[in-house]
């Protein structure tokens, strides 16, 4: 939620903003694909271009994904011009997502009915330099959206409201 609250602010600022995020891209682009460790690196990978391709055409594009390992985030990164990846670690304690679960997901999980499941049967390697780190068990979706649409002004990436 934090994600497109902090979409939501850059597109009013007149920039152009997409979110690329797993229900967008998983039910088209990459509906062939599971979630075993092969299937989430190439998930991954093909996210990867297809920003790619929104950043050379000037949009900002903002990807919302569970992205588990880190050698497929650096893959991302390396594949980019320098400065175009900004790793955003959205933490949350597994706790705190299984009480947010609004799908179900983490349940079934739990159940057995859904194999490699991050966090519950598959592993998540926390990032361990990213650019913006928002920590939603201890700020509101929306202070977390300000602190992203703020560094994201501070290092020239989008232009300052100027309020007269």
């Amino acid at each position: 939620h934090c994600i497109s609250s902090a979409a939501s602010d850059v597109y009013k600022r007149q920039v152009n903003v997409y979110v690329l995020d797993g229900d967008n891209v998983r039910h088209g682009l990459n509906k062939n694909l599971g979630f075993f460790p092969e299937d989430r690196k190439e998930n991954i990978r093909r996210i990867g271009e297809v920003a790619k391709l929104f950043a050379d055409a000037g949009t900002l594009v903002i990807t919302s994904f569970i992205s588990p390992y880190a050698e497929d985030r650096d893959t991302v990164r390396n594949s980019l011009e320098k400065g175009d990846f900004v790793e955003v670690f959205v933490k949350t304690s597994l706790a705190e997502c299984e009480l947010r679960d609004t799908k179900g997901l983490y349940k079934k999980a739990r159940a057995g009915e859904i194999k490699e499941f991050t966090g519950i049967s598959a592993p998540y390697e926390e990032p361990e330099t990213p650019e913006i780190i928002v920590n939603t068990e201890k700020e509101t979706k929306e202070e977390s959206a300000e602190y992203i649409v703020q560094w994201l002004e501070d290092k020239g990436y989008i232009r300052k409201i100027v309020v007269s």
